[in-house]
């Protein structure tokens, strides 16, 4: 009772106060008006016109979206020096593309799992099955047999993307938020980003949208409700921090079109070269065009370098009496027509090959530049 005196006393002084300035003591209506000027507050407007347009487009996004994207739980065997082997499971989102339940995730998500279930929004649970993964673009197709048609999301386009555009991200954050929506913009384009495995992504949607682990496999969507990305990875391992990463739909639209035709997805085989990246004074010593590009150090015999009639060095030299490097081989300048600017040319071009697609190379070669085309072999498939 003591603690409620000095409240009791409070609304005494209130009450008191509403009765000086304003009539009688419980006329709160009165009590809030000022005179001749109106009630201090309006009526809430109804919550059918209460949203802003983008408030509106948010939600409209969201209930349409929503039943379309699920979650994923793979179950991985670790393996541990006391107890050996033992069941672990991770989580992460995919989205339904198909009524008859083909589903687009990321590779991680599902990779090297005995065993993947795929919860629905209605909570209910399906055994899938891996059609395919593409490992090199972490994409994972899907199939679950829910006996019924499911709703699925349109697949928009990720080749007019600009910076500052709209984007939304469902998906299930940390393996227990599942069908969490958040909103940001585009924060740059084709980015570059180095994988856990040390492998390379290229051409990525960089967002502010928040991601957080468990959220890989999720849709990108632009405020037509399309799917324009694939959520895939975060800057930094402890979650969120406004940098985001998404696979561009259309590396997925190449791989569902070429499962389509096929049955599998092929990823093309290396090339079969080591390379050195070399330009500037460095390039000039080694008697080379001073825009520079990756000087081939070794041809693996048969592979498809090989074949192409790539040469590699015919001598060693020493730079700076520090360390050697191979000369008088092919000096790759170009790559699919765009010149060669980074140690990375090469692995950005073949991310968007398949096997059995012709690589295109300018290299200089004796004095002069010849136009080499190099055909990729096939990579063993990956499930």
């Amino acid at each position: 009772m003591k603690a409620l005196r000095p409240l009791l006393g409070a609304a005494i002084l209130v009450a008191g106060f509403l009765y000086v300035t304003s009539g009688p003591p419980w006329d709160i209506g009165r009590g809030l008006r000022s005179r001749g000027a109106g009630p201090l507050w309006s009526e809430p407007a109804s919550a059918a016109t209460a949203y802003t347009p983008d408030e509106q487009n948010n939600i409209d996004i969201y209930k349409s979206a929503r039943d379309a994207t699920v979650n994923i739980t793979s179950k991985v065997y670790q393996q541990d020096w006391i107890f050996g082997a033992y069941p672990a499971e991770g989580a992460g989102s995919g989205f339904i593309i198909k009524q008859s339940g083909e589903i687009l995730t990321d590779s991680h998500v599902v990779k090297g799992a005995r065993e993947v279930t795929v919860t629905l929004t209605d909570k209910k649970v399906y055994r899938a099955h891996v059609l395919g993964l593409d490992a090199r673009s972490d994409l994972a197709l899907l199939k679950i047999d829910a006996e019924r048609k499911l709703p699925t999301l349109p697949l928009g386009s990720s080749d007019a993307l600009v910076v500052g555009q709209k984007v939304l991200a469902i998906g299930n954050p940390f393996g227990q938020f599942g069908g969490t929506l958040t909103t940001g913009v585009v924060s740059s384009l084709d980015r570059s980003i180095q994988t856990e495995e040390g492998g390379r992504m290229e051409g990525m949607i960089q967002t502010d949208a928040a991601i957080n682990p468990g959220n890989s496999g999720g849709p990108l969507l632009d405020s037509h409700c399309a799917v324009i990305g694939i959520n895939t990875a975060i800057y930094g391992p402890q979650g969120n921090i406004g940098i985001g990463f998404a696979l561009p739909i259309g590396r997925a639209k190449a791989m569902l079109e070429e499962f389509e035709r096929s049955g599998n997805i092929s990823r093309p085989a290396p090339i079969g070269v080591r390379v050195l990246l070399v330009d500037g004074d460095l390039a000039e010593q080694l008697n080379l065009p001073r825009e520079g590009g990756l000087l081939i150090q070794q041809v693996e015999t048969g592979s498809a370098a090989d074949e192409a009639g790539l040469h590699g060095p015919t001598r060693l030299v020493t730079v700076d009496w520090t360390y050697q490097i191979g000369i008088g081989g092919d000096l790759i300048m170009a790559v699919e027509g765009q010149p060669v600017t980074s140690n990375d040319a090469l692995q950005r071009a073949l991310s968007r090959k398949r096997g059995g697609d012709i690589l295109a190379l300018t290299v200089y070669r004796g004095g002069r530049k010849v136009d080499v085309k190099v055909k990729l072999g096939e990579a063993p498939r990956q499930l």
